[in-house]
């Protein structure tokens, strides 16, 4: 299963952990990945999302229906 937002595109990032003496040691920098159910009224369904906490908060913010439009518009699978 892929780590990645299908609302804000978001993956996981490389970087890098600093210790007290300064050495640096690879890390990787997930985002947080949530699995939601949403009822869209405009397709007269549920859809399953993979949505980091970012992507759940703009569902909350413009609406399930414009985000799963712009989705759509994209080529996004939903």
């Amino acid at each position: 299963m892929t780590q990645r937002c299908q609302v804000t595109g978001a993956v996981p990032r490389m970087g890098r952990n600093v210790s007290h003496s300064h050495r640096r040691t690879p890390r990787r920098f997930s985002p947080n990945i949530q699995h939601k159910k949403y009822f869209v009224p405009s397709l007269g369904r549920t859809v399953r999302l993979t949505l980091s906490a970012k992507g759940i908060k703009i569902i909350d913010q413009r609406g399930i229906d414009a985000v799963v439009q712009e989705m759509r518009a994209r080529g996004e699978k939903v």
